[in-house]
């Protein structure tokens, strides 16, 4: 066990909350707002955030308490769900939270807005759906992602989504807290984790981990999880149209703390390759060197990323080798990626069915203008009880669908304003390939906003890039409203990432398949000029591009000191020419 000098106080809150209990049952009992900072730190761990609305701040009077609500985060394997888990999300949002559900980037749900005396009915609600909040959040093993895409018979997604299923199985909580505190006291607690009797942590210990762990699992073809960015990412193998086993990626990780400069984005390294069966001990084994090795004294470098760059991947490759017991794992197979996919559309399952992929801009699913999604999606769910799955980039799969269904799915769906990429002038590629995280009002984090000025950044580009035509472009542009990387930016063709209150941070360089991080273009540039900012680099492609190059591709082969030289000559020329119009 690795020593450390002093400990983050964190880490004494774990060690002293009873596995996770706290007195966050004390707590709900009391008519107050909001619960004190040790418990607030620990119901991260039951899938909820204390957070306060910012826009509500400049209202409040003196002596006032802040409006303080709870964000609730569903665990969801993988991103499948039911009719029925589906329509209780929603009917939730409405009921307790603020009339709105969001799907997250990691294939789960987040309810925003639920007041403290609305907590104990909601996360009681998603367990009676047999969906979960236990380990969304918190130091531990988070939803475990896997491509979503329901094809059956191939001998390859079913055996994913089982690998997803079985992790998060594996590595859920076995505390008896949570079971206690918001479903059915012992009764639940002991069909869950067994026989009453002391608590026991078998793989996590009573501090759990020191730090956010994520697990997904991606195909070459196919990386719409980005799993180079994960703790432990999971590339399938397929060897005669049969998933035979996954080469190991470790310490990926994107987050960043601007003052510190120990702290970086940083894409995960190719271990090993393992066998589809040896899943399990394998990751547990990183999990449990990542306990016992990751910094508990500073919460900034305590993610598993900075354990392997300290280390090197051959020592961490050896004590992971040492936790099996002695095992030696084999080198990585040669496979690597080279597609993505959104899912969006009208595809075949392979089983005689169809699914059909519906863009969620933002993953915020709710009702405004013209744009009922929330609605159109309840009477498509609630009129055909089909199964969804929920995308990496925020969407949805509508699974199991029978072919004569087609033409009344998409009459419902423009009978409500909702879009989809079956008809191309519906939807541009950048608003498709278009992510930001939630930011303002309810992040506590947030520096400047993202989700709420989205729409506009890309209504703007879309303008700008019809210009050019460069409209049918693939390219990736995500914003996030501060470094933490919630959206991912910093794998983007091109990243916006808040610096300060109304001012961004442009990234480029990085590509739609996720393999490589982008680089810092421009500092501090004013939301308002964000597009403008772009519209050179963009007039720099077109002219310049290799045949078939990605527009990420070509700024990483060109380079920031060149992609701002043709900047500064386009802007100057452009000046020139401005005058010259002035003149006449």
């Amino acid at each position: 066990m690795a020593e450390e000098a002093k400990k983050a106080k964190q880490e004494t809150v774990k060690e002293a909350s009873n596995f996770l209990r706290g007195t966050i049952a004390e707590e709900l009992a009391r008519d107050t707002r909001k619960f004190g900072s040790a418990d607030a730190g620990l119901l991260k761990f039951h899938g909820t955030y204390q957070q306060d609305d910012r826009d509500a701040r400049k209202h409040r009077k003196p002596g006032d308490d802040k409006p303080y609500s709870f964000m609730v985060r569903t665990r969801v394997p993988g991103g499948k769900v039911s009719a029925d888990q589906f329509l209780t999300e929603l009917s939730l949002g409405e009921r307790l939270g603020n009339g709105t559900l969001r799907i997250t980037t990691r294939q789960g749900f987040q309810l925003h807005g639920v007041v403290k005396g609305n907590l104990q009915e909601t996360i009681h609600e998603i367990n009676k759906s047999l969906l979960t909040t236990l380990a969304a959040c918190g130091d531990v093993d988070r939803n475990v992602m896997c491509c979503p895409a329901p094809h059956h018979n191939d001998g390859v997604h079913d055996r994913m989504q089982a690998s997803a299923d079985a992790i998060a199985r594996h590595l859920t909580p076995q505390t008896r807290a949570y079971f206690e505190i918001w479903v059915d006291k012992e009764k639940i607690a002991a069909k869950h984790v067994g026989a009453a009797g002391p608590d026991v942590e078998p793989i996590y210990g009573n501090a759990y981990l020191p730090r956010k762990f994520k697990i997904g699992i991606a195909l070459p073809e196919d990386n719409c999880i980005d799993v180079y960015t994960q703790d432990i990412g999971l590339l399938g193998v397929v060897e005669g149209g049969q998933l035979v086993g996954y080469n190991v990626l470790v310490g990926g990780g994107l987050g960043a703390t601007p003052s510190d400069q120990d702290t970086f984005p940083r894409l995960g390294d190719r271990m090993a390759y393992i066998a589809y069966d040896d899943v399990l001990p394998v990751v547990t084994a990183i999990v449990m060197v990542q306990r016992d090795f990751g910094n508990r004294a500073d919460r900034k470098r305590a993610r598993m990323k900075y354990l392997v760059h300290d280390w090197g991947l051959p020592r961490f490759k050896a004590k992971v080798e040492e936790y099996l017991g002695g095992r030696t794992l084999a080198d990585p197979h040669p496979v690597d990626i080279h597609g993505y996919d959104d899912h969006l559309g009208w595809h075949p399952q392979g089983d005689g069915k169809f699914y059909f992929g519906i863009n969620v801009e933002n993953g915020r699913i709710k009702d405004e203008g013209s744009l009922r999604l929330k609605t159109g999606l309840r009477c498509l769910f609630e009129r055909f009880r089909m199964p969804g799955r929920l995308t990496p980039q925020q969407s949805i799969l509508l699974c199991d669908l029978e072919l004569e269904w087609k033409e009344e799915i998409l009459a419902l769906l423009r009978e409500h304003g909702i879009k989809t990429v079956d008809i191309v002038s519906e939807i541009s590629s950048v608003r498709r390939f278009a992510m930001a995280c939630p930011a303002l009002p309810t992040c506590g984090l947030a520096i400047t906003e993202a989700e709420r000025v989205m729409p506009a950044v890309v209504d703007e580009l879309e303008v700008e890039l019809a210009k050019l035509g460069l409209d049918a472009e693939k390219f990736t542009i995500r914003m996030t409203g501060c470094p933490n990387a919630c959206a991912r930016p910093y794998t983007s063709d091109i990243g916006l990432v808040g610096k300060a209150v109304g001012r961004y941070t442009i990234l480029v360089g990085g590509r739609l398949l996720g393999t490589r991080l982008n680089v810092i273009y421009k500092e501090m540039v004013p939301l308002r000029e964000v597009v403008q900012e772009l519209v050179p680099l963009l007039v720099y492609f077109k002219a310049d591009r290799q045949p078939d190059e990605s527009l990420g591709d070509f700024c990483h082969r060109k380079g920031v000191e060149d992609l701002l030289r043709f900047d500064a000559e386009y802007k100057n020329l452009s000046s020139q020419e401005s005058g010259i119009r002035s003149q006449s």
